[in-house]
């Protein structure tokens, strides 16, 4: 879409996207509910996933943590990368953002929010090191965001999570809360577990993604690629999700049951944390001078987390029936309708202000 066209309606927003889509909300309160049946009507369920391991991770989690990272980072256009570098604002705001600001921001919140709650606040915290991955892109577009930018941002901030997402972990567990006089994560804590966990949950797909895009555009071409084989791969993505959280919430049926207040104090600093980012960028953009379909995609990939990659870096760091995974988990379910209605935002803003 181009800025002389005007900016669609709720109504043409909703309807773009999936039945799939659009109930995401719904969908994961339905397999939260399932994963609390399953793990009140069971009770040795829990064990029975545990009986299987691979590196300290439930196989069947596992299984759902790849199977829903493999199909957003299929959609990702790798061979764009070097365009972005063109736009150094861009580039530089977005890095900056998404890995330095928001990080903070999230660790200020979870203390702010969470002081006597280490495991829910240490699951927000990695919540707010696992930067946006392709499902933004959902986002941006139904904004009228520039499609290739936020294609080249997705793919910087997936390879850059291979490279910084371990030294970021230590810094904000372990290092900075040091310096602050604050308590920092259990000793058990382990900078080469969450490195080895990225390795696997984000390297692993993103080198199937990559491979796949690769392989696909060659044989037959890219158009043919994005409009035969990626809506087929696409619903994988929330199947695993779905399948994930299922068997996350069963593991935790116990902990959510007991304490279901933890569960809403752990959604009200993802609910700051979604609004204050979103915002600020978009200041940040039109201040820049970025024009606004820059600064809608500068904005939805520094407000969009990689909750995937949290959780799976929870489960293998600090066990599947932890707080830090149970945080990660109730991270889709804020940040789905946020999101969305945060795209209206963008549209007002679209029609208010100048870019």
């Amino acid at each position: 879409m181009t800025l002389s066209q005007p900016a669609p309606s709720p109504v043409a927003v909703t309807g773009r996207l999936s039945a799939l889509d659009r109930l995401l909300p719904v969908w994961i309160l339905a397999a939260m509910a399932l994963g609390l049946g399953c793990a009140v009507v069971v009770p040795g369920l829990g064990r029975a996933l545990h009986a299987v391991e691979v590196a300290g991770v439930s196989v069947p989690i596992a299984v759902g943590l790849l199977v829903m990272m493999y199909p957003v980072l299929a959609k990702v256009r790798y061979g764009e990368t070097a365009h972005v570098l063109s736009d150094r604002r861009l580039l530089i705001t977005s890095l900056v953002i998404n890995w330095l600001l928001a990080p903070a921001l999230m660790f200020a919140l979870a203390w702010i929010f969470l002081p006597d709650l280490p495991e829910y606040r240490t699951g927000l915290i990695i919540v707010g090191l696992a930067r946006c991955i392709a499902m933004v892109l959902i986002w941006n577009d139904l904004a009228c965001g520039d499609r290739e930018a936020a294609a080249v941002l997705v793919a910087i901030n997936s390879v850059f999570q291979v490279l910084m997402f371990g030294v970021l972990g230590w810094f904000y567990l372990q290092v900075l809360p040091a310096w602050l006089g604050l308590p920092t994560t259990s000793a058990q804590f382990s900078f080469w577990s969450i490195t080895l966990s990225v390795l696997v949950f984000l390297g692993l797909p993103l080198l199937a993604g990559f491979l796949t895009r690769w392989l696909g555009e060659r044989r037959m071409g890219r158009e043919a690629y994005e409009s035969q084989v990626l809506p087929r791969l696409g619903p994988w993505a929330l199947y695993g999700l779905l399948f994930t959280i299922a068997m996350l919430f069963a593991l935790q049926g116990e902990q959510v049951l007991a304490a279901p207040w933890d569960v809403a104090r752990i959604a009200v600093p993802l609910l700051v944390y979604f609004v204050s980012t979103f915002c600020a960028s978009m200041v940040i953009g039109w201040a820049l001078g970025l024009g606004y379909e820059r600064t809608t995609t500068l904005s939805f990939t520094a407000a969009g987390n990689n909750f995937e990659l949290a959780i799976a870096v929870s489960i293998a760091t600090f066990g599947a029936a932890s707080g830090q995974a149970l945080a990660g988990v109730v991270g889709p379910l804020i940040e789905v309708p946020v999101l969305v209605g945060l795209v209206y935002v963008a549209l007002w803003a679209r029609r208010r202000f100048r870019f």
